[in-house]
């Protein structure tokens, strides 16, 4: 049975595609890959833990067993045993494509794989209610149109590296968790391109990418709370040579509402009122986040008293009922009083059994009252 939740492990949402799967795979696997952390337990952990994930979801069957029971109970401790993950796969990704040599011969690939990026979006709390489209702006790379992304100038043809013979990848042989195997990594001398230049591009300095403004549309669910982050594949910087976009994450903020605390899917409001309405009793209308709300104050009602409009508040993120709007009572004392004012109130407080004086030193009602408590 697997130990976690693989879309956790992994990073990428329920409905993720098995391109932006294998692509979270990749840079989880270069980054926890043991001969990048020797020695380090926790990342060997982790490795072993993204390897599970993704046999999972790389495997139709599988993945739509998990989506249904929640497990899948015939996963190795091993991933890489049993089929999960192909030695290819883990190749492939933690090398960039260059891939091993186990005494066969394989094509070599100098794509480099664009980086992911990050946006910032700022959302009102009445758009976490229905959800929302937002436009998101950032600057990102592209291919440099003057060039064609090869870095010479006007796209003219580059010399043959002769360091890789213009592969782009040089060999050697490393010592993996797997044993002494014969790989191939990027061609220091050219950088992976298989290829020098000796007129660089002046438009992108012959780094194949020039940054430019641009933006996106995306859909901001329901329930959405500030710090989660959504994910737009192939939306980052530009791969090179055939390689990849990164992805962006677009991570979220939900700006204060001075007239609602937020906890979860509960709303807090706070409500005055007068003495009257608190001894009387009143209906008054409270602002919703949607609409105007009434609410029954019965009477009595002390200060400090909560009560709830149920459905009023916020949705949960993946669907399902409203949370509640709680509003706090507060009562609010008169800071001056007219002669009539104050004679009103003595007569009430004369109906009450009390005996109240004239005040001496004016205030709110001080002196008013003498009683042994």
């Amino acid at each position: 049975m697997t130990r976690t939740d693989p879309y956790e492990a992994l990073g990428v949402p329920r409905e993720a595609s098995a391109d932006e799967i294998k692509s979270a795979y990749r840079r989880l696997a270069r980054k926890y890959h043991p001969d990048v952390n020797p020695g380090d337990p926790s990342a060997e952990e982790k490795f072993k833990e993204i390897g599970q994930a993704y046999a999972i979801l790389s495997d139709p069957e599988k993945r739509a067993r998990f989506d249904r029971f929640g497990s899948v109970d015939d996963l190795p401790d091993n991933p890489f045993a049993g089929g999960g993950v192909q030695f290819s796969d883990l190749f492939d990704m933690f090398f960039g494509g260059g891939g091993a040599d186990f005494g066969g011969s394989r094509g070599r690939s100098t794509a480099v794989d664009g980086e992911d990026l990050q946006a910032h979006v700022v959302l009102q709390l009445a758009d976490v209610l229905q959800g929302v489209e937002q436009t998101v702006s950032y600057r990102r790379l592209r291919t440099c149109a003057d060039c064609g992304g090869n870095g010479a100038e006007g796209g003219a043809t580059p010399d043959r590296c002769t360091a890789c013979q213009g592969t782009g990848m040089v060999s050697q042989v490393r010592n993996t968790f797997i044993g002494s195997v014969r790989t191939t990594t990027t061609c220091p001398t050219c950088n992976g391109r298989g290829y020098t230049i000796k007129n660089p591009c002046r438009a992108c300095r012959a780094t194949g990418l020039v940054e430019e403004q641009t933006s996106t549309t995306i859909r901001i669910p329901p329930g959405v709370e500030t710090g989660q982050t959504l994910h737009v594949a192939g939306r980052g910087n530009e791969g090179l040579r055939g390689g990849h976009a990164g992805d962006l994450y677009v991570v979220l903020n939900v700006a204060d509402d001075k007239r609602f605390e937020r906890h979860g899917r509960e709303l807090v409001t706070r409500l005055e009122i007068s003495i009257a309405e608190a001894a009387l009793g009143a209906k008054i209308t409270v602002d919703g986040l949607d609409d105007d709300l009434e609410l029954d104050v019965p009477a009595g009602t002390q200060p400090g008293e909560v009560f709830t409009i149920r459905g009023a508040g916020l949705p949960p993120l993946h669907g399902g009922a409203r949370g509640n709007l709680r509003v706090r009572v507060s009562v609010a004392i008169p800071k001056k009083l007219n002669d009539e004012q104050r004679k009103l109130l003595m007569e009430f407080a004369r109906a009450c059994g009390e005996e109240p004086k004239e005040p001496e030193g004016g205030g709110l009602l001080g002196g008013l009252f003498r009683r042994r408590r």
